[in-house]
């Protein structure tokens, strides 16, 4: 049986139609969390989790929405989670909007501020293991040096994840008096039917170009929802960019 949450958190989540933005979604309703989420087509959600009474659609996407329809959509979120990604597509790596990622996480956390909440809102954002924390000083070998450098430059997703990253680091911060942070950084994404063990660290432990490893998108959603939701799990991470590796 799932242990429903004693204390249910309001979430505004971005990506939910996505691969590991579903099985996020359906994380935080069954554990009673209430849900606000954006996205361009409802029917693409399963029946079950576009018609639970947990869950409040938007039409649209965050960066269609006007200042004041999106200032309501965080107003009295305890968190927000992103799992925008491009299409891997023609048109949706190299189409507009090519700063999905960034331009739809600043827009929301400009809005968090114009709200002034209380306490701070979590901000969780989904990347990969390729983008580096410069906070931690985290090295590279040479050749994935170049291929980063030709990535960032040949396939415009990529450098909107890195940017995106960026943004929470240097724009939000550490002290930031309205929004809290953290960028989850999954290594080889995979399906799978169930959560299973996967292992957090605070920097990669193996190239993610020229030995990448895996993890599932429920193992991912699982860490995320956690994030979003258990106090111990944000103490020890926010402020930072763990990688996750399945085992």
């Amino acid at each position: 049986m799932t242990a429903v949450a004693k204390n249910p958190a309001t979430v505004l989540l971005l990506g939910a139609t996505g691969a590991t933005g579903r099985l996020l979604l359906r994380e935080l309703l069954v554990k009673g969390h209430r849900v606000r989420a954006i996205v361009r087509s409802p029917d693409s959600l399963p029946p079950d989790l576009k018609t639970h009474p947990g869950l409040e659609l938007t039409r649209g996407t965050a960066l269609a929405l006007d200042e004041d329809a999106l200032r309501r959509q965080v107003q009295g979120c305890d968190a927000v989670a992103s799992c925008l990604g491009h299409n891997l597509s023609f048109k949706g790596m190299f189409g507009a909007p090519r700063k999905l990622v960034t331009d739809s996480l600043r827009s929301v956390c400009e809005q968090i501020a114009e709200t002034r909440p209380r306490r701070r809102v979590r901000v969780v954002l989904m990347g990969s293991s390729g983008v580096r924390n410069l906070d931690a000083a985290e090295r590279i070998s040479p050749a994935q040096s170049i291929v980063i450098f030709l990535l960032r430059w040949l396939l415009p997703p990529h450098r909107d994840n890195e940017q995106a990253a960026e943004y929470q680091r240097m724009q939000i911060g550490r002290n930031d008096p309205f929004i809290e942070w953290t960028v989850v950084r999954p290594d080889g994404l995979i399906d799978a039917d169930e959560v299973s063990e996967y292992a957090l660290h605070a920097s990669p432990t193996r190239s993610a170009i020229f030995d990448a490893g895996s993890v599932s998108r429920a193992n991912v959603a699982h860490f995320m929802n956690r994030l979003v939701t258990d106090d111990d799990t944000w103490d020890e991470w926010h402020g930072r960019m763990p990688v996750i590796y399945g085992r």
